[in-house]
């Protein structure tokens, strides 16, 4: 995916873990040379699932990775605006994405996130199943979600009727959304109801991924220091805006690698951080501009 993808595999190797040998690509390894390395310097016999991280900065990048590993399984957690100074437009990168896809065996099985339009646009015709928070279209959708500074709780509601009730130290919407893929996938593996929900428990916050740190002084730190999309700045800012009767500063250097969106882009990133902060830093001169047009 554009966005996402690290952090689902942490959430997915955790919770696999709770009934495999589970060996993940580690922190951000998602080219051809870090998937080789890992398989040649981690992977041992014992291993029983291999979870690989597949990044792309240009048409072919997926279909590489996928002839060395061969995957049976799929998934896509969004399509968006990144990478576009190499892609040059959004259907580079939907191609590039769904590499993965097309590359699975007959009984493989693509998972896909539906609440992405740009997926939802995407032609296959393999096999997938379809995750979101909400459209009971999907295999599987998130009811009673509480959100709050301390994570989230909600339940997981799979097509067949199946329900479970779990919670997060994970902050963000867009964490349970993650969740969901990693469940859907972990249900399809055979994990019991209660694997899953320890799982989910035990998940923690992902390096320089909207990681909560606290201070000596009882200042908390949101960490989202690696964060370069458009939705997930996004989404920081709507966690940023729960924290209440705390001041908020925000220090931001913008998105980069946006080709020719980069101002409005910037622009819009400007203008949501207004309603959500209190104090803003702006770092970096190229990025600062949009983002103050924008405030």
């Amino acid at each position: 995916g554009s966005f996402g993808k690290t952090s689902t595999k942490y959430i997915l190797s955790t919770i696999l873990m709770q009934k495999y040998d589970v060996l993940m690509t580690p922190e951000s390894y998602n080219t051809t040379l870090g998937v080789v390395r890992t398989i040649n310097e981690k992977m041992k016999s014992t291993n029983q699932i291999f979870v690989c991280e597949m990044g792309a900065k240009n048409i072919g990048d997926i279909k590489e990775i996928c002839d060395l590993v061969k995957p049976a399984y799929g998934l896509v957690t969004s399509i968006g605006k990144q990478h576009l100074e190499t892609f040059k437009n959004i259907e580079n990168v939907k191609k590039t994405k769904m590499e993965l896809i097309d590359a699975l065996p007959e009984d493989g099985i693509g998972f896909l996130n539906y609440d992405d339009e740009n997926i939802v646009s995407c032609k296959t015709n393999k096999n997938i199943l379809k995750y979101g928070l909400s459209n009971k279209e999907n295999d599987i959708w998130a009811e009673n979600i509480e959100i709050d500074e301390r994570g989230s709780s909600f339940t997981i509601c799979f097509k067949d009727g199946k329900k479970i009730d779990v919670r997060t130290k994970l902050l963000g919407k867009h964490n349970i959304l993650n969740i969901l893929g990693a469940s859907l996938v972990a249900y399809r593996l055979g994990l019991s109801d209660n694997e899953i929900k320890l799982g989910i428990k035990l998940l923690k916050s992902i390096p320089h991924r909207l990681e909560m740190k606290s201070t000596v002084n009882g200042n908390i730190i949101i960490d989202d220091a690696y964060n370069s999309n458009v939705k997930g700045a996004e989404m920081a800012l709507d966690v940023l805006g729960l924290f209440k009767d705390r001041q908020k500063i925000l220090i931001t250097p913008g998105i980069v690698d946006l080709g020719e969106s980069a101002y409005e882009i910037n622009k819009n990133l400007g203008k949501q951080a207004a309603q959500s902060s209190d104090f803003i830093i702006l770092v970096g001169e190229k990025a600062a501009k949009p983002i103050y047009d924008g405030i």
